[in-house]
């Protein structure tokens, strides 16, 4: 192991994985006012085609590596990484912070009860379901239905970005596969992103998107794709447990919306269920490129 590798290897993954969740939902609630601008869609343009750039500016795409077994990987994960950063942003521009990520949390927490490969571990996304349910209280007649929805999107968005970020992540050395993925997923944004952000394009506004470009892919992104070639999937996604959390948090310092008591009861429930799910998950990582060991990705339920 070179001595760079031996210097990554000291930051846990599970410290990787927190910073990338801090970073991301400081980046969403910091977008919160450029989305008033340029709308979701552009907003999520803007910072994926920012966050390419300087991806580009720090590394090489891999292309003389590139298989073509590769190809539908990469283009789904650009495509999904693209869809989610929209979806997303669509549902905090309708509904608090902390809401839309415990929607969105139901998609990692559902990997992780998938590849427990345990039954009783599908307790857990039904027991988050109930979370979230007593957090928006659709009974009442206040939820954001179309909000909802966007948030529930972007929990299938990023259940498959986890999934496929893992792949890349042990297929490409570095941040090879980011260069090769974001810039798709900034292509897939563009479709609705650009008709929407067009007339609302100004210097401080392309300043703004790349400020928010570096916490919002480049750095969490990055540091999720290397947590992952440490993590599996199950650990990863249970560990976005604290994601909900965060995002309540943030949602309060930052854009002063400020939970109910009961919501703060669903969004508990939403954490408990995440940590409950919890099963292991370290992975080792090989001694010359930095992937897997096959034989030890089987063993730890990780993604074929």
């Amino acid at each position: 192991m070179t001595e760079s590798a031996t210097r990554a290897t000291v930051v846990p993954p599970w410290a990787l994985a927190v910073t990338a969740m801090l970073s991301v939902q400081l980046g969403s609630a910091l977008s919160v006012d450029l989305i008033s601008t340029t709308g979701p869609a552009g907003t999520a343009w803007l910072r994926l085609s920012a966050g390419a750039l300087l991806l580009l500016i720090l590394a090489r795409p891999p292309l003389r590596s590139v298989r073509r077994r590769d190809i539908p990987t990469l283009l789904t994960l650009g495509v999904a990484t693209g869809l989610v950063t929209t979806t997303f942003l669509a549902a905090i521009d309708r509904i608090p912070l902390g809401t839309a990520v415990a929607v969105e949390f139901l998609g990692p927490l559902t990997v992780a009860a998938v590849h427990a490969h345990r039954r009783r571990a599908l307790l857990w996304p039904a027991v988050a379901l109930v979370g979230v349910l007593i957090l928006t209280r659709p009974w009442l007649g206040e939820v954001d239905p179309i909000g909802i929805a966007f948030a529930a999107l972007a929990a299938i968005g990023w259940a498959t970005y986890i999934l496929l970020t893992q792949r890349v992540g042990d297929r490409f050395a570095g941040i090879g596969g980011l260069t090769l993925t974001i810039p798709i997923a900034a292509a897939t944004a563009a479709v609705v992103g650009i008709p929407q952000a067009a007339g609302h394009l100004s210097l401080p506004v392309l300043a703004t998107a790349l400020g928010l470009a570096v916490l919002l892919p480049v750095l969490p992104f990055t540091l999720e794709l290397l947590a992952l070639r440490r993590m599996t999937a199950n650990a990863f996604g249970t560990l976005m447990a604290l994601e909900p959390a965060i995002g309540v948090l943030l949602g309060l310092l930052v854009l002063h919306q400020a939970p109910s008591s009961i919501q703060l009861v669903g969004i508990a429930v939403v954490v408990l269920a995440g940590a409950a799910a919890q099963r292991g998950g370290s992975r080792a990582p090989g001694p010359a490129t930095g992937t897997a060991d096959p034989d030890h990705r089987v063993r730890s339920s990780s993604v074929a």
